[in-house]
């Protein structure tokens, strides 16, 4: 049988440097609790100042990303537009007037398009039209702008335009085939 003594001073001892060491917790305690009381405004600012840049960036670059997309479904519509008008020559033994109709080349675009429309003559550019330019010998010029003279009698161009900054008009697109 184990019997443990124990005298007085170990316990007066011990007290005491529970008292203290309470005093030394109590006083850290204190000092937390004097220092968390929350942000201050400057912290404040500049959070907001960086949430505003953030969102400033956004906001710019959103209409940008949307007007890319649609130029290039434009694009993307006007290419549909001149490999139909390719096929409908290549089966039709290449007599353009046989192909001048958008029934003749299977309706390429439509309403789920970006250019919704295809006409035929003329060089007129539109947003919403695919325009087939076949006037004898036409072809794009070197920076794809515009159609010139050039080419074979078999060969034709669609143009269209690309919506510039601020929706308003942009650059003429010719796409030669």
């Amino acid at each position: 049988m184990l019997v443990f003594l124990v005298t007085n001073d170990y316990h007066s001892s011990m007290s005491n440097n529970n008292k203290v060491s309470q005093g030394g917790s109590n006083t850290m305690y204190k000092n937390l609790k004097s220092k968390n009381q929350g942000f201050t405004i400057i912290e404040v600012l500049i959070v907001l100042a960086i949430a505003g840049l953030i969102m400033l960036i956004v906001f710019l670059a959103v209409p940008a990303l949307q007007r890319n997309s649609r130029n290039n479904a434009r694009t993307q519509s006007a290419s549909k537009v001149a490999a139909a008008m390719t096929d409908c020559l290549s089966n039709r033994n290449y007599v353009f007037t046989s192909c001048a109709s958008a029934a003749a080349l299977n309706n390429p675009v439509g309403t789920g398009d970006a250019l919704s429309t295809v006409s035929f003559g003329g060089a007129a550019y539109s947003q919403t039209d695919a325009r087939i330019v076949n006037s004898g010998s036409v072809v794009c010029n070197t920076d794809g702008s515009a159609p010139t003279a050039g080419g074979g009698p078999r060969s034709f161009v669609v143009t269209f335009q690309l919506e510039g900054a601020g929706g308003g008009a942009g650059l003429n697109r010719c796409i030669g085939a």
